[in-house]
């Protein structure tokens, strides 16, 4: 596989991870899976404490650090600073420092102790930091962060979603004319109705008088699932190849990965003959042409880790069933995602990809991820980009995977969710193309994609399906104690 996209970046995908670890021949279970269990089954210590205080605004820093590793260091400086940071994929630092209000030029030669770097501003960008042992020119591995996710609740209250029992006389038309609502989503196979009021007041009265309507089996809140950030460019260069091929595969044969997401540009990034035909809950959406989707994004990062396997130049058995919950809407809903979730189930995929969530933990969907983990179906969803040991939700309940991200040292991400409703550990940088410019995409999205990809290789080469697979992913990407630690 080509390792370089532009002469400055190292662009394989999990060459953050594994990078200078022979790592690949110690496979056991499936090539994939078992190589990241090899970096992430050992034992991690925990988080060492400390603070980096670092105040662009008033360029000073103040530092009390005791064993840091230097990627926690790092993605750090970048959260702070929103700086362009490329290391030396061979340094390796631990920091320890405690200063008070020093210049960030002072501030890195304390904090990088032995390391050498260089800060070349820009004048209408971000500055670079390269961090390296003797060559600059051997910076070539990317530190980044997502954007700065803000926790608070989505709920939309003036909206409730009904759900209708099975075989009732009630009609939900009759029901909205009554209560003085506006039918504004439905699902008729599931008997439910998304039902918007003209206050919150409005809709809180209504939610009395409905939990004691013979006809109503339950009454949910309804929450904004944000749409996720896509991913940066990168310097200009051409497209690199997938490095796999989709083998033939008999109608029922295969495994389907079903990613619930935005929708996916098949053409745009060269992985058309991967998808089946798409599904939308939420109206026929045309992202711009020139802009890549994060459902793009993350469909090609499932394909690229398939293609990162030591198997993949027999091809691959594994499709992508697109489901696409947002349209041309700037987010989504708990209800459209719960369509999403349906939609995905009722098609056979034994993998549900949910790089998405929020704070808000939705009854409404985690009922339907109940009925489809009994019918055997495998769900794995993001953990979170904050960093906080809140829930995040679908990741939190308990039939779901929650997939948090791990740097190129195999620890959780310093910008990465932690807390004990983590599952599994998975790499948090992606490198795709999009009409052959390069992106890189970053957080516990990406991390999901992995891990979802992981689990269909798993399932391909061995026929596990249901428990089973469950099983194996949750022992073979588990993250340690330790680092689940606050």
């Amino acid at each position: 596989m080509q390792r370089d996209l532009c002469p400055q970046l190292v662009l394989t995908y999990l060459d953050p991870v594994i990078r200078g670890r022979k790592i690949w021949t110690r496979a056991t279970l499936l090539g994939l899976a078992a190589a990241v269990s090899a970096l992430l089954a050992s034992t991690a210590p925990a988080r060492p404490p400390g603070r980096l205080d670092w105040r662009p605004a008033e360029n000073k820093v103040t530092a009390d650090i005791n064993g840091w590793p230097l990627d926690r260091l790092l993605e750090t400086i970048a959260a702070r600073t929103r700086w362009h940071v490329f290391v030396d994929p061979q340094a390796r630092h631990v920091v320890n420092a405690k200063f008070s209000d020093l210049a960030p030029g002072e501030a890195l030669r304390r904090l990088l102790g032995s390391l050498n770097f260089v800060l070349v501003p820009a004048s209408n960008a971000a500055p670079t930091l390269y961090v390296f042992s003797t060559s600059r020119q051997a910076a070539t591995t990317r530190i980044a962060v997502p954007p700065t996710e803000e926790r608070r609740s989505h709920r939309l209250k003036d909206e409730l979603i009904v759900t209708l029992k099975p075989g009732s006389d009630a009609k939900i038309e009759d029901l909205a004319a009554k209560l003085g609502a506006k039918i504004i989503g439905r699902s008729d196979a599931l008997g439910a109705y998304r039902l918007k009021f003209a206050a919150a007041a409005a809709a809180e009265a209504a939610r009395a008088q409905l939990m004691g309507t013979d006809g109503t089996s339950r009454v949910d809140a309804n929450y904004l699932v944000d749409r996720p950030p896509s991913g940066e460019a990168l310097l200009p260069a051409g497209g690199v190849g997938l490095g796999i091929d989709p083998k033939p595969v008999a109608p029922g044969e295969g495994v389907v990965v079903a990613v619930v997401d935005t929708a996916v540009q098949g053409d745009a990034a060269g992985i058309k003959d991967f998808l089946l035909p798409a599904i939308s809950v939420a109206g026929a959406a045309t992202p711009p042409a020139d802009e890549l989707a994060h459902g793009t994004s993350m469909a090609e990062t499932l394909v690229r880790t398939l293609a990162a396997a030591p198997d993949a130049s027999s091809g691959s058995a594994v499709r992508i069933l697109p489901v696409d919950v947002y349209g041309n809407n700037s987010s989504a809903t708990s209800f459209d995602v719960a369509l999403g979730i349906q939609a995905a189930i009722n098609s056979g995929a034994p993998i549900v990809n949910l790089s998405l969530g929020g704070p808000d933990e939705s009854p409404f969907v985690h009922n339907l991820i109940q009925a489809g983990h009994d019918k055997g179906v495998v769900f794995l969803a993001a953990a979170g980009n904050e960093p906080v040991t809140s829930p995040t939700f679908p990741a939190a309940d308990p039939e779901v995977i929650a997939v948090t991200a791990v740097n190129r040292s195999g620890n959780i991400a310093s910008y990465a969710n932690y807390g004990n409703f983590v599952d599994v550990g998975a790499p948090g940088t992606s490198y795709v193309t999009f009409w052959g410019q390069p992106y890189m995409v970053v957080g516990t999205s990406p991390a999901t994609a992995s891990a979802s990809a992981m689990a269909a290789s798993i399932a391909a080469a061995t026929g596990k399906r249901g428990a089973d697979l469950e099983a194996a992913i949750r022992q073979n990407l588990a993250v340690s104690p330790a680092e689940l630690a606050p």
